[in-house]
């Protein structure tokens, strides 16, 4: 009986969201304008942003100009190797997505969070799928009651509900308060928070020869989620992916 009636309800839910979507346009994500287009982006709006695909550098998901094949590392990785295993992005941050990562990380903005898991999802599909659980980058605790709400939270989660993965908020605490990393220096940034997180002694056993994917907004030097991997290896975590919304791919853009 439930089948009879399914394609009737389909409709009438399709009828009540097309009349929802006339009624209250969603706001563009970029400009913030109702019924710039049909969804959160004008068609100029989505050209304009830089989506990222391969050929990315397997250990920083940084773009590469040639496709040197799987498991190619970037001349910065081979130099310099990251604490983390592999790590990817979505979209790279710039002018065109700059108002899509701040509206996320500074004003809480909340209605675009299925258009950006999605695409992070789409980005980070090998990572999600050998992943055991799933982390996100924490607030210092003075920080998240000021503010309400950790943004890399929100993401952590949303990816770990339609990816069916587990999720643990708390698992990595950062146990100082750090100043923001804003117009920092690469050095400085990593000076910033060394041994700024570590992993809560009751879940220890959860990170235990796990792999565990960290989940952030935004890449730029990596410091944050270099201080984050090394405390998860150090608690045994058998290995450490990262999966950011955006990542910086110019120096003109450290300013984040």
């Amino acid at each position: 009986m439930s089948s009879d009636m399914d394609p009737p309800a389909r409709m009438a839910k399709g009828l009540l969201r097309g009349a929802a979507d006339f009624l209250w346009p969603q706001r563009s994500l970029v400009s913030g304008q109702r019924g710039a287009g049909k969804g959160p982006l004008s068609a100029a709006e989505f050209a304009a942003i830089g989506f990222l695909s391969d050929p990315v550098c397997d250990a920083c998901g940084r773009p590469m100009e040639i496709d040197l094949g799987p498991d190619t590392h970037c001349a910065a990785c081979i130099a310099r190797p990251p604490r983390w295993d592999r790590a990817r992005a979505a979209i790279i941050y710039n002018a065109a997505s700059r108002r899509i990562v701040l509206d996320l990380k500074r004003s809480g903005r909340r209605d675009g969070l299925s258009t950006m898991t999605g695409w992070m999802l789409r980005a980070g599909a090998p990572l999600i799928a050998q992943a055991d659980l799933i982390v996100p980058v924490p607030l210092h605790y003075t920080r998240l009651v000021r503010r309400g709400f950790n943004q890399s939270a929100w993401l952590a989660q949303g990816i770990a509900r339609r990816a069916g993965v587990a999720c643990h908020v708390h698992l990595v605490k950062r146990r100082r308060r750090t100043p923001t990393q804003g117009g920092l220096s690469a050095r400085a940034r990593r000076r910033n928070v060394a041994g700024a997180f570590a992993i809560a002694k009751r879940a220890a056993a959860l990170v235990r020869d796990r792999r565990v994917l960290l989940v952030d907004d935004v890449l730029t030097t990596g410091a944050t989620v270099s201080a984050c991997a090394r405390a998860l290896k150090q608690a045994g975590a058998r290995q450490v992916d990262v999966l950011v919304l955006a990542r910086v791919v110019r120096e003109t853009d450290l300013t984040i």
